[in-house]
Parts: structure tokens; sequence; C-alpha cells
């Protein structure tokens, strides 16, 4: 049971959020690769927010730039990406974009997938962006897999059913958020485990 954490974070948020679901999938037996999407974003503009640039510095050598062949290893993926106006960041939609020759050759098809977000109010789009967000893996023909109200985490961590989602206005997230998001790792992995069990019958 192979899954990939793949994500694009700015300041830092979504990062968090990743190593989280990682750690809750490896807790459930997977083998996890967390990347990240390159950075297209030019260095006036990350120079501008001082806490991009030290999140850009503190991963470049610790967290791998994600490649198409993360895709093809995986069994099912997990994306993060922050909320731009309701909305995918273009780092990591440019990233999805360029995987049209994997669709086709069903490299992405029925592998289970499921998404977390942050904003900076916890009514920010958050929803709208997970939900684009689905839309690609419902072009892959993947199967979506979100916490739903399956665990009392989600509702500890602001509810949302369609992933977990941070309001980073007010800091880091809660440790309440980081359990919310280990559990949907863990869920990930376990729905996993049973499609591919399921197959090998």
């Amino acid at each position: 049971m192979k899954i990939a954490v793949i994500y694009y974070s700015a300041t830092g948020s979504v990062h968090k959020l990743a190593q989280a679901v990682a750690e809750g999938a490896e807790k459930a037996g997977a083998e996890v690769r967390l990347r990240r999407v390159a950075e297209i974003a030019p260095d006036e503009a990350i120079d501008q927010n001082p806490a991009w640039r030290e999140h850009l510095e503190s991963v470049r050598n610790t967290v791998p730039v994600a490649s198409h062949d993360d895709l093809i290893w995986a069994d099912a993926y997990a994306f993060g990406t922050p909320t731009r106006f309701g909305n995918v960041a273009s780092q990591l939609k440019q990233f999805i974009d360029g995987t049209g020759r994997l669709w086709m050759k069903g490299h992405v098809v029925n592998k289970p997938s499921t998404a977390f977000t942050s904003a900076i109010a916890v009514h920010g789009g958050n929803e709208s962006t997970l939900l684009a967000l689905y839309n690609t893996m419902y072009h892959w023909g993947s199967i979506i897999v979100p916490p739903g109200y399956t665990d009392a985490s989600v509702s500890a961590a602001f509810g949302n059913p369609y992933g977990i989602a941070h309001p980073s206005g007010p800091g880091a997230p809660s440790e309440e958020t980081l359990v919310a998001a280990r559990y949907q790792g863990q869920r990930l992995a376990t729905v996993t485990a049973q499609l591919l069990a399921g197959r090998r019958d």
C-alpha cells in the first residue's frame, strides 16, 4: 500500500497538514511519499512576505519536489493546497494540469484520492477549493475518499466533511486539526488497503 501526499504550501500551514496526513497513513501501514510541488512564484513576490520565504527555504532541502513518477508509484493520493479565491493554488494546479498522458495511459484511474486545504478564515473558500480539486479526480476516474463525519476528530476540527481545512488567520494548525488530518490519512490508507485486497480476491 503506497500513498503519495502531494501538496503546495506558501507559509507552512498546508505543509503541517500534509505531514499529519502522512503520519496517519503511515500509522495505518502505508508506505508514504511526502512531496511538495515546485514553487513557480517569482522571487519578488516571495520576498514581499518573510514567512513565505522562510518556509520555502526550510523545505528546500528536506522535502523532495513532486514528480509524475510519484503518481505512477502510488496506490492512492492525498493532495493539499491553500485556498486561492476559493480555488486551487496555481502551483499545484500546474502540476496536476500536466498529468494528461498519465490519465490516458490509466496510471491514475481507480486510485483513491483525498484532499485538504487552508484559508485565512473558516469560511474563506475551503469547501469550494476542495470541490475544485476533486473535479480533477472525477476526470481521472479516482475514488474520492473524504473524511465525512466518520470520526469525532472531524467535528472537533471545524467539521468539514470534504477534507480537513485549517483557518490560518489565528496561526498554525491546532492539535485538534492535526489529529483530524492524521485521521484523514489513516482513513485513506484503510480504504486503499480494502480496495487492494478486493482486487486480489
